[in-house]
C-alpha cells in the first residue's frame, strides 16, 4: 500500500494504486513495434473521451506539461499574416497572451473581468473589425478562478467569421462531459496527471486533421513543439519523433482504462458531488468563495483569506499537507485566495475529513472566523 495523499491542488491529482503500479514494467527502448502499438492505442481512445470522430480528428501526443500545448498550438496553428484572438478572463487564457508575444505572432487581448464569463457581444465585435483573425483561443475551464467558460457559444462565433477555435481543456477534459463537434471545438487540450487521473510528463492536443496538414505550410516558429511536423511523425512511424515519457504513457493507458470503467457521466457525477461537499464545508466555517456558483465549473472553488491577522496560508497549508491534505494558492491578482479543486479519484468523504482538519488548523493558529470566533 502506498500512502494516500488527498491532492486538493489543480493538478497533479491524486492517482489509483494501480495507475502508479502500471508504471512499474519491465524496460523497453520506445522505438520498438509494440511500444509504438501502445500509443496507437492511446491516440485513438482519446479521440473517445471528447466524441471525436476518428475520419475527421486526430490525436498528438507531446512530453511535457500541459502548457506545452498552448505553446504548440498557438505557433503551429496561426497562417503569414493572420493573428489570434485571445478571450481573455484569467491566469490562462493570459498564458496564451504570453505564448503570442514570445513567438512575435499577431494577436488581440480581449481582456475581461476574472470574477465573469466572456461578453460574447465582444467576442463578436472583434471577428467583425478583425477579418484577419484566424485563431480565436479560450480557456474552457479557467482553472485560476474556477469559471466555466461558455465554449460552445464562442466556437460557433469564431466558425461564423472564418476562424478556427482551439480551447484548452488542461483542467476539464475527462472531468466535464465535452463533444468536440457539439462544442465548435477544433482543437483542444490537456495533459495525462489532471482529468484523466494519471501521471505529469505527457500531454496531448486532439484536433482537425485536415487543418493540421493545412498547417505544414504555416511559418514554423519551433522545432520541438511542432504541430504538424509531430503528427507526420507519428502516421510515418507510430512513434513520438523524440524520446516520449515511456512510464508515463503506460499509467496514462492504466488511466484511460479506469476511466472508462468508471463512465462519462458517473466520473463527472463523482467530481461534482466533491465540489458540492467543498461547499458545504467552506459554509459550515463560514468561509468565503469568491466566484458566483453559477458559473463556477464544479472543479474548482477560490476561497477568499479569512479578515483575519492570524492568518497564514503558508502555516494553513503546512499543517494540512502533515496530515495528508495539500490546498493550493490562489490565481487572481486582485483577490487574495486559495483554491480547493475537486479533481483526481477523491470522494465527499475525504473533504468531509479534509475539513475537520481545516477546521482544527484555523483554531491552533487563532484565526477568527465566523464559525469559531
Amino acid at each position: 500500500m502506498i500512502k494516500r495523499n488527498v491532492l486538493l491542488n489543480p493538478g497533479p491529482a491524486t492517482t489509483t494504486d494501480t495507475v502508479k503500479m502500471a508504471q512499474v514494467v519491465p524496460d523497453i527502448c520506445p522505438r520498438e513495434k509494440e511500444f509504438a502499438g501502445l500509443m496507437k492505442g492511446l491516440r485513438s481512445d482519446l479521440l473517445k473521451i471528447v466524441h471525436a470522430p476518428e475520419d475527421q480528428y486526430t490525436s498528438v501526443l507531446f512530453c511535457g506539461s500541459g502548457t506545452i500545448n498552448i505553446d504548440i498550438c498557438i505557433n503551429s496553428l496561426v497562417p503569414e499574416g493572420k493573428k489570434v484572438l485571445v478571450v481573455n478572463n484569467g491566469a490562462y487564457n493570459t498564458r496564451a497572451v504570453e505564448v503570442c508575444q514570445m513567438y512575435h505572432i499577431p494577436y488581440i487581448d480581449l481582456k475581461l473581468s476574472v470574477y465573469e464569463q466572456p461578453d460574447l457581444k465582444a467576442v463578436e465585435q472583434n471577428l467583425r473589425d478583425n477579418p484577419d483573425i484566424a485563431m480565436v483561443y479560450c480557456c474552457h475551464h479557467e482553472t485560476g478562478t474556477g469559471i466555466l467558460n461558455p465554449i460552445r457559444e464562442i466556437g460557433a462565433l469564431a466558425h461564423e467569421y472564418g476562424a478556427i477555435f482551439v480551447s484548452d481543456t488542461t483542467s476539464s477534459l475527462g472531468m466535464i462531459p465535452l463533444d468536440v463537434i457539439k462544442d465548435n471545438v477544433d482543437f483542444c487540450m490537456a495533459s495525462a496527471q489532471k482529468g484523466l487521473m494519471a501521471m505529469s510528463g505527457l500531454s496531448f492536443i486532439i484536433g482537425r486533421t485536415d487543418i493540421i496538414k493545412a498547417s505544414k505550410s504555416y511559418p514554423t516558429r519551433s522545432y520541438y513543439c511542432n504541430l504538424y511536423m509531430q503528427y507526420d511523425f507519428f502516421e510515418r512511424t507510430g512513434e513520438m519523433h523524440f524520446t516520449p515519457p515511456v512510464q508515463t504513457i503506460y499509467a496514462t493507458i492504466q488511466a484511460l482504462k479506469e476511466y472508462f470503467e468508471e463512465g462519462e457521466e458517473a466520473k463527472f457525477a463523482r467530481h461534482r458531488a466533491v465540489y458540492e461537499a467543498i461547499h458545504a464545508g467552506l459554509e459550515k466555517l463560514g468561509l468565503e468563495t469568491v466566484i458566483d456558483r453559477n458559473i463556477e465549473s464544479g472543479l474548482v472553488v477560490s476561497v477568499k483569506y479569512p479578515d483575519s491577522s492570524n492568518w497564514s496560508f503558508e502555516k494553513v497549508h503546512d499543517y494540512c499537507y502533515e496530515r495528508g491534505f495539500t490546498i493550493y494558492p490562489g490565481k487572481i491578482s486582485t483577490t487574495d485566495t486559495f483554491r480547493l479543486c475537486a479533481l483526481g479519484v477523491i470522494y465527499p468523504k475525504d473533504i468531509e475529513d479534509f475539513f475537520l482538519v481545516l477546521e482544527e488548523a484555523l483554531r491552533k493558529f487563532n484565526i477568527q472566523i465566523p464559525k469559531n470566533e
